[in-house]
C-alpha cells in the first residue's frame, strides 16, 4: 500500500503510521488486497470551503472531503489509485474538542469514513448509512480507538 499524505497547512501533523493502519485496516476489513495508493491532503478551513463550494456545490467547510478514482484498468506491479482524501485541521480540531476525544482520534476516525467513501459507502440514505457506521466502528474497534479517547 502506497499512502501520500501532504500537509498544507502550518500545524505539525506525525501521524503517518497511524493513518497507513487505518486505510491498511479498512481495506483488510473490506476483503481487499493491499494493492492500492491513497493520498490524504490536510487544509485549513479556508482551502476546505472552496473546495467544498466547487466539487459539491456546498458553501461552507466541512471535515473531510473524498475524491474517488473511477479506473477501470489495473496495471500488474503498481499501485491502484483508490483516491484522494482531504482533511480540514481546523474542523477537526474543533470536533475533537466537542467530542470530547484527542485531534489523533478524530483524523484517524476521518481517515477511516472518507477511505470508506473511496470505496463505494455513503451515508446519505438511511440504510446505507447503517452499514457505514458499523464499518466505521468494526474499523476503529479493530485499532483499538474508541469514542472519548
Amino acid at each position: 500500500m502506497n499512502l501520500i499524505i501532504t500537509n498544507q497547512t502550518d500545524q505539525d501533523i506525525n501521524m503517518d503510521d497511524k493513518l497507513e493502519d487505518v486505510i491498511t485496516t479498512v481495506l483488510e476489513t473490506e476483503g481487499l488486497s493491499l494493492n492500492y495508493e491513497v493520498s490524504i491532503s490536510f487544509v485549513d478551513k479556508d482551502e476546505i470551503h472552496r473546495l467544498n463550494k466547487y466539487y459539491r456545490k456546498v458553501d461552507r467547510p466541512t471535515d473531510v472531503l473524498s475524491f474517488p478514482m473511477d479506473e477501470d484498468f489495473f496495471i500488474d506491479g503498481v499501485d491502484t489509485m483508490l483516491g484522494d482524501i482531504v482533511i480540514c485541521m481546523d474542523v477537526a480540531k474543533d470536533q475533537a474538542k466537542d467530542f470530547g476525544h484527542s485531534l489523533d482520534r478524530e483524523i484517524m476516525y476521518l481517515t477511516a469514513h472518507s477511505c470508506l467513501h473511496l470505496l463505494g459507502y455513503d451515508h446519505m440514505e438511511d440504510d446505507e448509512k447503517v452499514k457505514m457506521r458499523a464499518r466505521e466502528k468494526e474499523v476503529m474497534k479493530s485499532l483499538g480507538v474508541f469514542k472519548n479517547e
